[in-house]
């Protein structure tokens, strides 16, 4: 009687545990019957919709099955991509350096270096950080625009460099302007000139001349001081800049001697 009790029962766990087994089986074999393309486009739905989390592990189960499809290499793009949108720019960086590393013959090659040089670009907070990611993107968009050079990309990664060199340049102008007020004159000038001969596309050129005829005149160097505003007069003759020059000079030396340094300058 024992006997024909247990039997059944573990008849019926075994039917149980077959269920459970088949079921997920089925589960697991179901993107498989859907195919690349169709998870692909599902996790690009969940993408859109901002459902990062979501497209993200969809992304990376295409990966896992179907490791050899073109879809899985798409979804290695659109994992960094949505860790560049999460502001991880570390762990995009290492994503978009592996893709390069896996396929270098990429057809999208371009737009994967242009993001890693987005990811160090968008770390530019203002002039008064480290200067390393000013060092990164620029390095990454001149990596773009060498080898890239007809790139769409390419275009708009020298647009960004002149960015970041106006952004190195207002990080000279803070360290000359603090070396000024401190009167280490002569460290001062050195950031000045940084400013008017690497960067004098800039901004700062203007006021990069005027900090130079200050630091020049406090030392004692009146010729360079004279020949320093003559300059900035000639370049930049309707700016406040060369205003405070001239009325720096003027008023230790008075107007008639300031004219005829500055005219000096152009006949010597």
């Amino acid at each position: 009687m024992l006997k024909k009790i247990i039997c059944p029962i573990f008849l019926l766990l075994c039917i149980n545990c077959s269920n459970n087994q088949l079921e997920s089986s089925i589960e697991k074999d179901k993107n498989k019957l859907v195919g690349p393309s169709i998870s692909y486009q599902i996790a690009k739905v969940s993408f859109e919709q901002q459902n990062f989390e979501l497209a993200k592990n969809q992304f990376k189960e295409i990966k896992r099955l179907y490791p050899l499809s073109n879809e899985a290499i798409e979804s290695e793009i659109m994992i960094a991509f949505i860790n560049y949108i999460q502001m991880d720019y570390d762990k995009a960086i290492l994503n978009y350096n592996k893709i390069i590393n896996k396929y270098p013959s990429h057809k999208d090659l371009d737009y994967i270096y242009y993001m890693i040089a987005m990811c160090n670009y968008e770390q530019l907070e203002n002039e008064a950080l480290d200067g390393r990611y000013n060092d990164l993107a620029l390095y990454s968009f001149n990596q773009v625009i060498q080898r890239f050079p007809k790139s769409n990309y390419a275009k708009d990664s020298r647009q960004k460099i002149i960015l970041v060199k106006s952004n190195i340049a207002a990080k000279h102008m803070q360290i000359g302007r603090f070396y000024l007020n401190n009167k280490k004159y002569i460290a001062a000038l050195n950031r000045f000139k940084i400013v008017v001969d690497e960067f004098s596309f800039t901004k700062f050129t203007p006021e990069a001349l005027h900090r130079m005829v200050e630091a020049y005149y406090e030392i004692g160097m009146y010729d360079e001081s004279y020949n320093t505003a003559a300059l900035l007069g000639y370049n930049y003759p309707d700016t406040m800049w060369y205003k405070y020059s001239y009325n720096l000079l003027k008023k230790n030396n008075g107007e008639e001697t300031v004219l005829k340094k500055i005219r000096s300058f152009f006949d010597g």
